[in-house]
């Protein structure tokens, strides 16, 4: 194993702004502290949560690098850590400014890669899937049986999340933009694919005036009424995203008047509890994979030098599946 630089590169937003912010810069290697590992990063993934972070919509500091999912390989680890070597490969939904040649992880948020997962693949899942994992193992136990509508089928979260439905024997609809979003959702099992105008009447013909009986939300404002209004009697809407925006202060009252309905607004974090929890996600997602019935569908990879363009297009909706930055 060759020895780790002193300086590597990084992408850094300096203020606040538009993707035009991100911009590569050359950093101090970080170093692992006690329980951490440093991984060589094969590539890291793009998620809609850190294009709130870069405009400031959420608090971080900055000048800022941010990233938190990734995959590769462990070159050096931190006092204490018994379970992971130099050389392993490992991927994370947790670590720390991705977007960069080098990141640090703590031990206990590493997923061990097993052998046969193509590394990419390793950096694709770990965020997305264990986001679908959840919805419908923790917050909705889906069974067969179940009517489901998604959001964004053809996202990385919903192509995931189709595939894992059905394997559950769920009726699954779902919502894309375009006739080609619409091949690929279709291709990952999706019974029924609907554009997002007029949606929630169309699921209402398609279940008999019945609704669903959960709606997996990661769109937020513009989808969320909607949602509400596809929904049966006692169903449940788990609002897990605000891609096109944070759904604003609403009526409690309407849950009433729309048949005692329930409204949850989770994240993957409160899911990711203790190493335990985390393995059990990931177990189940790699040996999916390793199966091959799990399909992660890497849409787009992008130099790292190009994360400006990685955000452009994800907030553009022009990417389909996981984005990845390849250092």
């Amino acid at each position: 194993m060759s020895a780790v630089p002193t300086s590597s590169l990084a992408i850094v937003a300096a203020v606040p702004g538009g993707p035009e912010v991100l911009a590569t810069a050359s950093v101090r290697t970080p170093s692992p502290g006690p329980g951490q590992l440093l991984v060589r990063v094969a590539a890291a993934g793009v998620n809609f949560i850190e294009t709130y972070e870069r405009t400031g919509t959420y608090n971080v500091p900055f000048p800022f690098t941010p990233g938190s999912e990734a995959a590769g390989t462990i070159v050096a680890v931190g006092e204490g850590v018994a379970d992971f070597a130099v050389g392993q490969r490992v991927a994370t939904a947790e670590g720390r400014a991705t977007y960069a040649e080098y990141a640090v992880v703590d031990a206990a948020a590493a997923l061990p890669v097993p052998d046969g997962i193509p590394i990419d693949v390793a950096a694709a899942l770990p965020l997305q899937g264990m986001t679908a994992h959840y919805l419908i193992n923790s917050t909705f136990k889906v069974a067969s049986g179940h009517t489901v509508l998604t959001h964004a089928g053809a996202g990385g979260v919903g192509l995931l999340l189709t595939q894992l439905l059905k394997a559950r024997g769920a009726r699954v609809l779902t919502t894309v933009s375009s006739d080609a979003k619409e091949a690929l959702a279709r291709a990952a099992g999706a019974d029924e694919v609907l554009r997002y105008d007029g949606f929630a009447p169309a699921v209402r013909e398609l279940t008999g005036g019945v609704g669903v009986d959960v709606v997996f939300d990661g769109v937020g404002k513009d989808t969320f009424d909607g949602s509400l209004a596809a929904l049966r009697t006692r169903g449940m809407l788990v609002l897990f995203g605000g891609a096109s925006g944070q759904v604003p202060p609403f009526e409690l009252q309407r849950l009433n008047a729309g048949g005692s309905l329930f409204v949850t607004r989770p994240k993957l974090k409160d899911h990711l509890l203790d190493a335990a929890e985390r393995r059990w996600r990931a177990g189940e997602l790699f040996a999916a994979v390793a199966d091959g019935s799990l399909d992660v569908r890497i849409g787009a990879r992008y130099p790292l030098a190009r994360a400006a363009d990685a955000h452009t297009d994800l907030q553009a909706r022009k990417t389909t599946g996981k984005v990845l930055l390849v250092p």
